[in-house]
């Protein structure tokens, strides 16, 4: 009787196991990038902050006998909480949104410079496709959430501190709190085209520049300058062309009847902007030469 001896290790391939880390590579960078984001306190501070800041806002004007009658729904602030949100919006799209979405998008890559861990992360079995696409992911991920936060903020603040009044429109019209609350919450989720559109802009400049301060803070410099370029006389077909114009697309909601191109347009813009940025980003990825630092 001959003894048998079963060996119940199994040699795998190494190529075999490279194609087993790679499947669901991008998911895996993806939800590391996830985690170390929850990690930071910066980010829980902001996020934290897109739910504080506007009760704050709203309990600061109903103390206060002045209104800020020079923004867009601002002289009805007292009479309406829905136009709490708006006043929100409209200056938060102007200044707040191309900063806040940039804080991720514009060091998500240039930290990995800043700390020198590149080369660890391309040797993890991971193509430079997937590092790309989970990284972006993450940043789009945080821009939502931010917008999202700070939208369903302003509209519970607005709600909560004011009061659930009709709301006048900019057509003169007045319009009952269920259409109301409808309006605004069309008007934040709009919002999302022209954040997508400067978060990959971040994340074009944290690839291109290397370097986190100029990620985050030349799309938000960008933002500004298109919003005076916006200002100037003459430049109608220029001015609908720009990626800054969509965060005032929402106005034409308001109106009786409501007009939507320029929601058309900005959502065209929007996308095409997200596109052309993430494009020259991915090339910029493919094509650096990691060996040298």
């Amino acid at each position: 009787m001959s003894d048998v001896t079963c060996d119940s290790s199994v040699e795998v391939p190494e190529a075999e196991r490279t194609a087993a880390r790679r499947r669901g590579g991008a998911r895996t960078v993806y939800l590391w990038e996830l985690e170390k984001l929850t990690a930071q306190w910066r980010i829980r501070a902001v996020l934290a902050l897109c739910l504080v800041a506007p009760f704050l806002f709203a309990l600061g004007l109903k103390a206060q006998d002045t209104l800020p009658s020079d923004t867009l729904f601002g002289r009805w602030a007292h009479d309406s909480g829905f136009a709490v949100p708006l006043v929100v919006l409209g200056f938060a799209g102007q200044w707040a949104l191309p900063l806040l979405v940039c804080l991720v998008a514009g060091d998500i890559f240039s930290s990995e410079d800043h700390h020198g861990t590149w080369k660890t992360i391309l040797t993890r079995s991971r193509t430079r496709g997937q590092i790309f696409a989970g990284k972006t992911l993450a940043a789009v991920t945080y821009s939502v959430v931010v917008v999202l936060l700070l939208g369903a903020g302003s509209l519970a603040a607005g709600v909560l501190v004011i009061g659930h009044q009709p709301l006048v429109g900019l057509s003169g019209q007045e319009i009952e709190a269920g259409r109301a609350a409808g309006i605004v919450v069309q008007s934040w989720l709009y919002m999302l085209l022209p954040c997508l559109a400067f978060t990959a802009l971040g994340v074009f400049f944290s690839l291109a520049t290397r370097h986190s301060a100029a990620g985050i803070g030349a799309p938000a410099v960008l933002g500004l300058l298109l919003q005076l370029v916006s200002l100037v006389d003459g430049l109608g077909p220029v001015r609908r062309l720009l990626p800054t114009t969509a965060f005032d697309a929402w106005h034409g909601l308001t109106t009786e009847p409501a007009f939507h191109q320029p929601l058309v347009t900005g959502a065209y813009v929007s996308v095409g902007c997200a596109a052309v940025c993430l494009m020259v980003g991915h090339i910029v990825m493919l094509r650096r030469d990691f060996t040298k630092g």
